[in-house]
C-alpha cells in the first residue's frame, strides 16, 4: 500500500472511529436527558403527594391537643366527630385519597425505574431509600422503639395493591398518572373491587377521629419524614416554601399547611 492508500485508510479507521464514539456519546446524553425528564416530572407529582399527606396529617396533629374547653378539635375529630354529614364524609374520604395518591407516585415510580437507570445519582439514591424508609413507617408495628397502634397501618404489599388501583399506568414511560379526587370518589361508590382497598383505611380513619391518641407516634413519624423526602425532591424550594414544611412538635406547633 502506497502513501496515499496508507493515509486514506488510516482517515477511513479515525473516521469510523469517531463516529462511532460521536453516536455512542449522543445516545448517552439522550438517555441522560430522558432519566432527568422523567424524574423531575415525577419528582413534581411525588412532592405534591407527599405535601398533600404531609399537610393533612400536619393538621390532624395539630388540632389534637385539648382546647380550653376541654375538647380535642384536630382535623379528623372536629369534621369526621363534630361536623355536618357532608364534611364529615369529605374529610373521610380526602383523607383516604391523599395516602391514595402518594401510593400511587410510589408504585409508578417503582413500575418505571426498571426502564430506567437511576442508582447513579445520589439524589435519586436518596430519594428511594427515603421512599423506602416511609414504607416501613406505614407497616411497621413499631416507631422508633416505640411499639404503636394498628392505625393507618397499611402492609407493604398493600400498599403496593392501594398504588396499583390509583395508578394508571397505560400511558408510555415517564407519562403515567394517578386517578384524581373526582374518579377516586366515583370508584369508592361504584367498585366493590376497588373499595375494598381502601375500607381499612377508612376505618382507621373512623377510629383515629374518635381516639386519636394510638396514631399519634405514628402519624408524628410519617410527617417528619415526608417532609424530608420533599426537601430530597425540592432543596430549591421552588414548589413549597420553607415556612410551609414546618415539622409537627407535640409540644408547640405551628398552624397547619392547609387541609
Amino acid at each position: 500500500m502506497d502513501a496515499v492508500g496508507l493515509v486514506s485508510a488510516t482517515v477511513s479507521v479515525a473516521g469510523a472511529v469517531l463516529t462511532a464514539f460521536l453516536g455512542y456519546w449522543y445516545q448517552q446524553r439522550a438517555r441522560r436527558l430522558d432519566r432527568r425528564s422523567y424524574m423531575d416530572r415525577y419528582g413534581a407529582h411525588m412532592a405534591m403527594a407527599a405535601f398533600d399527606l404531609q399537610s393533612r396529617i400536619f393538621n390532624i396533629l395539630h388540632g389534637h391537643r385539648v382546647d380550653a374547653a376541654g375538647k380535642s378539635r384536630g382535623f379528623l375529630t372536629a369534621f369526621v366527630v363534630h361536623g355536618a354529614a357532608d364534611d364529615a364524609e369529605y374529610a373521610r374520604r380526602s383523607t383516604a385519597f391523599v395516602f391514595a395518591e402518594y401510593l400511587a407516585w410510589v408504585e409508578i415510580l417503582r413500575q418505571d425505574v426498571q426502564f430506567l437507570d437511576l442508582g447513579r445519582n445520589q439524589v435519586n439514591r436518596d430519594v428511594m431509600r427515603q421512599i423506602s424508609r416511609i414504607s416501613g413507617i406505614l407497616s411497621g408495628v413499631e416507631v422508633g422503639q416505640v411499639h404503636v397502634g394498628s392505625e393507618f397501618r397499611i402492609f407493604k404489599t398493600a400498599q403496593r395493591a392501594i398504588g396499583e388501583v390509583m395508578a394508571r399506568t397505560d400511558g408510555e414511560t415517564g407519562r403515567r398518572r394517578c386517578c384524581g379526587y373526582a374518579e377516586f370518589d366515583t370508584l369508592l361508590n361504584e367498585d366493590a373491587s376497588f373499595r375494598r382497598w381502601f375500607t381499612p383505611l377508612l376505618n382507621d380513619v373512623d377510629r383515629v377521629a374518635a381516639a386519636p391518641e394510638p396514631a399519634l407516634p405514628r402519624l408524628t413519624e410519617l410527617q417528619h419524614r415526608l417532609v424530608e423526602l420533599i426537601d430530597l425532591l425540592d432543596p430549591r424550594f421552588v414548589r413549597f416554601r420553607r415556612e410551609h414544611r414546618s415539622r409537627f412538635a407535640s409540644a408547640a406547633a405551628p398552624g397547619g399547611s392547609g387541609g
